[in-house]
């Protein structure tokens, strides 16, 4: 509920030359249009739900303390405003005891208006004594100093209630929503394993659990802790805004946890998939092992000379962290399968990988006796094409060769040799034949 703004001003000044009668008529009539203002102020103060609030709840801290000061210093605005009132009737009353006033009515009227004039009790006095020092006891006031000392009551009382009333309004609400928005996270990390002492965020739903928890129990007794005055000097009753920092590491926290939860559905709802092509992937790794292990032993018997690297088996520990994914997917744990499967993605391909660098690194020698093979019968077809076959030196060297390259086991080195060799007289022989082409030409 809104509340209007501070008094205003008592007119004249306390030095003021002695007014007639229409400006005594004035003046009283402007002094019951403030009474007016005032009262409707102070009603709304007290009317003002924060107000309300602040009086029923069981409050803590700053708020308490806060809080009973201002109760004090409304209660003093009631006193100082009894006080206001009663001078103003005091100066209607005078003023209608005759139509036409004399000169001793308008100098007493003219003490009442602009005079301090105005008593109010000790204890009125002394709670609403400014900030510069204590009023004394039985002080008197003008009515602009009366209004004066009112305004500053009410704008640090209003500055109270208004403070924690939009605390109030803000952070509950917001808070009772997020606790809404975990329960409904928890239940969902709950039926995919999320758990406290499982996971991660298992733990972490019940740290926020529990932070929203007492988080909200220090809101409703202390609003005040969660305000933050204006940076701006605003004298304005209420400046500031409620301090969400609490409340807002909590919801991203809860965000994080909520992603979290997403990734491990998305890996209950995809496990089959990827469990198929894990198995898929290492089935291929072992194949190809077989093989490379296959092809180690004809390169054993068939190349002589060669280093043949070993052939490793299968992983076994691969094998044994694809049967554990297989048991969490049966199980439901899909908090622990998520990371496994990750990880088993990972290096089921660097298994394939390295299987085909085996086979690769053990079919090696079998390659280059291909290539010897296929270089030795370019040769000799070439050597044919200029009818040189028959010839003696090259039929010899030809022979050779191939022998070493068809028997087994073959020595590579020594093949290779006798196929440079064939090479190397099949160039020469070639020569003069390429020769006499160009001269006949």
């Amino acid at each position: 509920m809104g509340v209007p703004g501070p008094f205003p001003g008592s007119p004249g000044r306390p030095d003021a030359p002695v007014p007639d009668r229409e400006e005594v008529d004035r003046a009283l009539e402007r002094l019951g249009a403030e009474y007016e203002a005032i009262e409707t102020s102070l009603l709304a103060l007290q009317d003002h739900a924060g107000r309300r609030l602040l009086e029923g709840a069981e409050l803590s801290g700053t708020t308490k303390e806060r809080w009973a000061a201002a109760e004090r210093s409304i209660t003093v605005l009631w006193s100082l405003f009894d006080a206001y009132t009663a001078a103003l009737e005091s100066a209607r009353e005078l003023r209608e005891r005759r139509r036409w006033p004399s000169a001793e009515d308008l100098a007493e009227l003219t003490e009442l208006l602009h005079g301090e004039g105005v008593t109010v009790p000790g204890a009125a006095a002394a709670d609403g004594a400014p900030e510069d020092g204590p009023a004394r006891p039985g002080e008197r006031f003008s009515l602009e100093g009366l209004v004066a000392r009112m305004n500053g009551l009410y704008a640090r009382s209003l500055d109270v209630i208004v403070a924690a009333d939009a605390v109030w309004s803000a952070l509950p609400a917001r808070i009772d929503l997020l606790s809404a928005e975990l329960q409904r996270t928890r239940s969902l990390a709950h039926s995919v394993g999320v758990r406290p002492g499982e996971h991660p965020a298992g733990d972490d739903l019940e740290r926020i659990t529990e932070e929203l928890l007492r988080l909200r129990e220090r809101v409703i007794a202390d609003p005040l802790a969660f305000w933050v005055s204006s940076s701006t000097g605003s004298s304005a009753p209420g400046g500031g805004r409620p301090d969400t920092g609490r409340y807002d590491r909590a919801a991203r926290a809860l965000e994080d946890i909520r992603r979290e939860v997403a990734a491990v559905l998305d890996v209950r709802q995809d496990a089959e998939r990827r469990l198929m092509q894990l198995r898929d992937v290492l089935s291929r790794a072992d194949r190809t092992l077989t093989e490379a292990r296959q092809a180690r032993g004809e390169v054993l018997a068939k190349i002589a000379a060669s280093e043949v690297p070993a052939v490793s088996g299968p992983s076994t520990a691969l094998h044994e962290q694809l049967a554990a994914a297989a048991d969490y997917r049966r199980r439901a744990q899909w908090h622990r399968l998520s990371p496994l499967l990750d990880s088993l993605e990972e290096r089921a391909e660097d298994e394939l990988h390295r299987a085909r660098e085996s086979l690769t690194a053990v079919t090696a020698p079998l390659a280059v006796r291909a290539e010897l093979r296929g270089r030795l019968d370019a040769y000799r077809a070439k050597v044919a094409r200029h009818g040189m076959a028959a010839d003696p030196l090259l039929t010899e060297r030809y022979d050779l060769a191939r022998r070493m390259l068809w028997s087994a086991p073959c020595d590579l080195r020594a093949a290779e040799q006798a196929v440079w060799r064939y090479q190397r007289a099949a160039a020469e022989a070639l020569v003069p034949q390429q020769l006499e082409g160009r001269g006949e030409s």
